[in-house]
Formats: structure tokens, C-alpha cells, sequence
């Protein structure tokens, strides 16, 4: 019965203890932060969240399996183009109804009533499976690799335009994915260089001009406060009321080892507690001994992500795979930074622990992305270490020799 069950988790069997350390933990963080969420929207019912999140990891567990186990690698490279073209139109659709005040607040999300949405993750992923598909073409002269520059430049220029209106911190980590996943494709680095002072100039423009742009114009005000916050320090700190101190004190609270499960105090204070701060309550309550190996965790999957990658004997499914390692890696790590103070503040959610929804059902793409490429290449080692059989000749042929 076991083994019939475990045929199904196919792909690097590393990377699925991982994902079941990170689901457990999930699971235990994720009912001890939401606590204070419970009582203000559902009137103190606690159990309420941790069901949601058994649910959406059970489905995003679900959308790996079935992806490992019916959906070909080579399906990736078909959808790529026209993944890329659908999020653009989203995006555009997005940044329509946010000007015409259809969608309130950020911007960010679509809410089509039982199910909501950022045009983004979809972004996110469709470009990386795009800049995958550029990069794996032969590339024999100098002009051969200018042109894969030029389209990739084009479209994550458009996507990452169109996602800054509303989320600075995703648009650059995809940039910053695309970029390196050019790097690991040999793109020149005079190109690189070139983006990545253009990218410099940039966040300086947003810095100094942003008081000439008006509020409607997406979220380039947020961007100038927290840079101001982050260089100069954010006046409200000085009451020792903002989301960083909260997080800085969670973190000095649980010391080496924690105070246990459960028993964290600053989650009660905090609105980002279950999410964009969540690193700061697993150390609060599992010290920071337990903080490292979560860290760890998420180091062990970008090492099994680099010996798929050197197993692949297909450029394409080594790009994915390169893209995809990178992107969950940077996410994880921008969250720990902002958690820990190194980083400015950002709406970055710990992939696979962090509450979430839609947004893990797109994690879970990734990770099954990742796993259909280990399962394709032990196939094709199954296949190349086949005996190759040579048929005997028939006898009647033998005695006409």
C-alpha cells in the first residue's frame, strides 16, 4: 500500500521531504500567528485558518502530483508564449480597472468573488518559462545572443513595468531572476551591466521625482517611503510601533531556543504576522536555532535544484528549473532579510509557509515544475542505460550463407 502510494512522488525524493518539512511547519505557524486574525474576522474562531491552510497545502500537493504525473515537460516550452501574452493581458486589465477604480486598494489582486488572484504570480512564472525557452535556442555568433538579450528585455521590461505600478519588491525579484538566469545563459555581461545601471538609475528617479508624480499614479510614493524609511530610519520606530520593531523584538524574545509552540506574544500585536513577518515568529517560538535550519531547508532545495539543472540533457527544462530554484530561493530570503531588519520592508511571503491561498497554488506550480524536469531526466537515464538488443539472424537465412 505504501509503495503504491509513493510511486506517485516522482521526481527528486529531497525536494519532497522538504516540501513536507515546510508544509508541517506551515501548518503549526501558520494556527499559532493567526490568532489575533481569528478573533477580529471570525469571531475567535482559530481553527478557521489552520483548515484553510490544510486545504490550499492539500491542493497545492495536488497540483504537484498531478503535474509530475500527467503533464510532459515538453508541454512547457508549447504554453510559454502564450502564458507570457495572457499575463500581460492581465496585467494591462489590471492597471485599467485600478485607474478607472473598479479594483480598490493596491491594485495588485483580481477578486472574482470565490476566487482571487495577482496577475503577477501568473507573470512570474510565464516569464521565467519564456526566458527559459529564448535562452535554451543555439546561440552560434555574438548576434545570436544581442537578439536573445533584446526579446527577453522586451518582455520582462513590459512585466516588470506593468507589476512596479503596484508591487515594487515582486517586479524586482523577477527582474533579478531574469537577469541571473541570463548570467547562468552566457548573455555578455557588458548587457547586464548596462540593465543593471539603468535598474540603479531608476530606483534614484523614483526617489527624487516621486514628489512630482501624482498619488494615482500606481504606488511610487510607498516606494520613496520605504527607501526614506530604510536610509534614515522611520520616525514611528521611535514608539517602537512599526511591523520591523515588532518583528526585531519577536526575534530577540525567542532567543536560542524559543519559547515554545504557541507562545508567541508580539503575533498578537502584528498585522503581518502569519505572512510577510512570519520568519520573525518561527524564531520567536523556535529560537534561532530552529531559524537556521529553516533556512537550511530552503538552501538544500536550491542544491537539488543545481544537480537537476546538471543532470538535465535538455537546455530548456535546465533553465526552468534554474529560474524557478532562483525565484523561490530570493523570495524566501528577501522575507528572512526584511524579517531580520537587513532589508527594506516588502510584501514578500515565505514561499510554502507563509498563510496563503491562490498565491501557494502558484508556489506549488513552481515546485512541480521543478520535480517534472528530476522525474524527465531518470527517465531518459532509464532509457540510456537500456541494454541495446541486436536480433539473431533466422536460421533459414544462416544456411543460405
Amino acid at each position: 500500500m505504501g509503495n503504491s502510494i509513493l510511486k506517485y512522488f516522482k521526481g527528486d525524493r529531497v525536494i519532497w521531504v522538504v516540501l513536507m518539512f515546510l508544509s508541517l511547519l506551515s501548518l503549526l505557524i501558520v494556527y499559532s500567528a493567526t490568532g489575533a486574525l481569528a478573533y477580529r474576522v471570525h469571531g475567535g474562531n482559530t481553527m478557521y485558518y489552520l483548515v484553510r491552510q490544510v486545504v490550499f497545502i492539500g491542493m497545492g500537493l495536488g497540483v504537484i502530483l498531478l503535474m509530475v504525473n500527467v503533464i510532459p515537460v515538453k508541454f512547457y516550452s508549447v504554453a510559454a508564449n502564450y502564458l507570457l501574452y495572457l499575463s500581460i493581458l492581465l496585467l494591462i486589465v489590471a492597471v485599467v480597472l485600478k485607474f478607472a477604480g473598479v479594483i480598490k486598494g493596491t491594485g495588485r489582486t483580481f477578486n472574482l468573488g470565490i476566487l482571487s488572484f495577482q496577475p503577477a504570480e501568473v507573470a512570474k512564472i510565464s516569464l521565467i518559462l519564456f526566458t527559459a525557452k529564448v535562452l535554451s535556442k543555439k546561440h552560434e555568433t555574438n548576434i545570436d545572443l544581442y537578439f536573445s538579450f533584446k526579446k527577453i528585455m522586451i518582455f520582462a521590461g513590459m512585466v516588470c513595468g506593468l507589476i512596479l505600478l503596484s508591487n515594487f519588491s515582486t517586479s524586482a525579484l523577477i527582474f533579478a531572476t531574469i537577469i541571473s538566469m541570463m548570467f547562468v545563459g552566457r548573455i555578455p555581461i557588458k548587457y547586464m551591466l548596462a540593465v543593471f545601471a539603468a535598474g540603479l538609475l531608476l530606483l534614484v528617479a523614483i526617489y527624487f521625482l516621486a514628489d512630482f508624480v501624482p498619488d494615482s499614479v500606481g504606488r511610487i510614493h510607498t516606494i520613496q517611503g520605504r527607501i526614506e524609511r530604510f536610509i534614515h530610519g522611520d520616525p514611528s520606530s521611535q514608539q517602537g510601533v512599526t511591523q520591523a520593531d515588532y518583528a526585531k523584538l519577536a526575534i530577540y524574545s525567542g532567543g536560542i531556543f524559543g519559547k515554545g509552540p504557541g507562545q508567541s506574544d508580539v503575533s498578537n500585536y502584528m498585522a503581518a504576522a502569519y505572512n510577510d513577518f512570519i520568519f520573525a515568529i518561527i524564531v520567536e517560538e523556535y529560537g534561532l536555532i530552529f531559524g537556521a535550519v529553516v533556512i537550511f531547508l530552503y538552501l538544500i532545495f536550491f542544491f537539488r535544484g543545481i544537480i537537476i539543472v546538471r543532470r538535465s540533457t535538455r537546455t530548456f527544462p535546465a533553465f526552468v528549473v534554474i529560474g524557478l530554484s532562483l525565484v523561490l530561493v530570493f523570495q524566501a530570503m528577501i522575507n528572512i532579510g526584511v524579517s531580520t531588519g537587513v532589508l527594506p520592508v516588502t510584501g514578500q511571503p515565505l514561499p510554502w509557509i507563509s498563510l496563503g491561498g491562490t498565491s501557494l497554488l502558484f508556489t506549488s506550480i513552481a515546485f512541480g515544475c521543478i520535480l517534472s524536469v528530476s522525474h524527465q531526466n531518470q527517465v531518459d537515464k532509464e532509457i540510456q542505460q537500456q541494454p541495446i538488443q541486436v536480433n539473431a539472424p533466422d536460421e533459414d537465412q544462416e544456411m543460405q550463407k
